[in-house]
């Protein structure tokens, strides 16, 4: 898992009020990344939108290996490799978002969000969502990046920890002590309580230990052998950066909010300089979420495997609503989302 772990939960709607009054704008698309990956999911967006196979089979044509056959039918450990799970979700993700645009085509809607954002790789979803990339370019960008990743891990290995339940201050302090031992940085801002730090493996196993005597609630270490998100990625960032601009990219139809500032990026030159910066720079996705909600987004939808990103949301900005496409009880395929108030969950 390259960013992400799953939140305490909370609940599914704002703690007071009904169904917000929502016009055709006021909703966020969000992308997830690395993590989210699951076998069989593929499947479960063609029962919900059998058109969807269009996107695998390019897939299949662009990657020359059956990604579709893998997700479907694993094994999991190959589907969890880096160079299998990055294209697997962006693709995935792809037919969950188609598959909402046909629930609005068939309504005579279109599919206009206010903003959209991924967290890690999921930006390149998102920028394709932003009709900035083409499927084919963008699919390949994911694969490079992939691969980059995956050789960093014998130039330098080291490894990521989701921290959850210390405050900030005392995490902080922490992450500067263990650091005396090498690189150790905070990569992932994902929520208030849960913050995922990344590095060398001497300090990384001492925070984990220091956390844990501080109270921390949990110290999951992350199933990936890379130090993603630090100075430990820097000769990955310069290969990747060349890849990123040799793409022909356009201008995003709409906002694509920032992992890295926060902020709104509004030129094809700010999307490239985004990723040409994101392997080393951390996530901050607590500040990302705050942008689109001050936006006007008062409806967050995920449109990608799995709902970590909907749940951290909820703790970032709890007068939200989210919508998970692919959850199995409150998504695309239990409700027509095209009846947005239909779309949130009750």
């Amino acid at each position: 898992m390259e960013t992400l772990t799953q939140p305490e939960e909370v609940a599914d709607e704002p703690p007071s009020g009904e169904h917000p009054a929502l016009t055709d704008d006021e909703y966020a698309l969000l992308f997830p990344g690395q993590g989210s990956q699951s076998i069989g999911m593929a499947g479960k967006v063609l029962r919900v939108y059998p058109n969807a196979e269009q996107w695998f089979t390019r897939a299949n044509e662009v990657l020359e290996y059956d990604l579709l056959h893998l997700i479907e039918h694993g094994p999991s450990d190959q589907l969890n490799q880096t160079t299998h799970s990055q294209p697997a979700i962006f693709v995935a993700s792809v037919a969950w978002l188609e598959a909402l645009r046909d629930k609005w085509d068939q309504a005579g809607r279109t599919l206009s969000p206010k903003v959209v954002s991924g967290h890690s790789m999921g930006q390149i979803t998102a920028m394709l969502a932003a009709r900035a990339v083409d499927f084919d370019d963008a699919l390949r960008l994911v694969a490079r990046r992939a691969e980059i990743m995956h050789a960093a891990d014998s130039l330098r290995p080291g490894g990521m920890a989701s921290i959850i339940g210390l405050r900030d201050r005392v995490l902080r302090r922490l992450v500067g002590e263990a650091a005396s031992e090498g690189t150790l940085v905070v990569a992932n801002d994902n929520c208030p309580g849960q913050t995922v730090v990344s590095g060398d493996e001497a300090p990384l196993r001492k925070i984990m230990r220091l956390a844990d005597e501080q109270g921390a609630r949990r110290v999951v270490r992350l199933p990936i052998s890379i130090a993603s998100h630090s100075p430990l990625m820097t000769e990955a960032q310069a290969h990747f950066a060349e890849a990123v601009h040799a793409i022909q990219w356009r201008d995003p139809v709409v906002p694509v909010v920032s992992n890295i500032s926060g902020g709104l990026m509004h030129t094809r030159d700010q999307l490239a300089s985004e990723l040409s910066e994101a392997l080393t720079a951390p996530v901050q996705w607590q500040q990302a979420v705050k942008t689109m909600a001050a936006q006007g987004s008062t409806l967050f939808v995920e449109a990608g495997p799995g709902d970590v990103l909907s749940k951290l949301v909820r703790r970032i900005s709890r007068t939200s609503w989210t919508f998970p496409l692919s959850d199995d009880d409150h998504g695309l395929s239990q409700r027509d989302y095209p009846d947005k108030s239909d779309g949130i969950p009750k």
